[in-house]
């Protein structure tokens, strides 16, 4: 059975179930297995995040790779 098989049974046998208190268990457990923290940003971190966007839409960033042949050159050079 793949996942998206035994997704589709599920979802089918959770609608038939009525006992809330099962389905609430069943809701813990779901919640425990799945990532839905909301994170919470500052103001000014919210504006950092869209400066950094517009900067990389524009190019002005550099990659990992090239930043570590500057950073080894540099340190060469020491």
């Amino acid at each position: 059975m793949t996942t998206v098989e035994l997704k589709k049974l599920l979802i089918q046998r959770i609608a038939e179930i009525n006992d809330v208190s099962f389905l609430k268990a069943v809701k813990t457990i779901l919640e425990s297995k799945t990532n839905t923290e909301i994170l919470l940003l500052t103001p000014e971190q919210k504006k950092e995040i869209m400066e950094s966007k517009k900067n990389i839409e524009q190019g002005l960033f550099i990659d990992n790779n090239s930043l570590d042949k500057e950073v080894a050159k540099w340190a060469d050079a020491r």
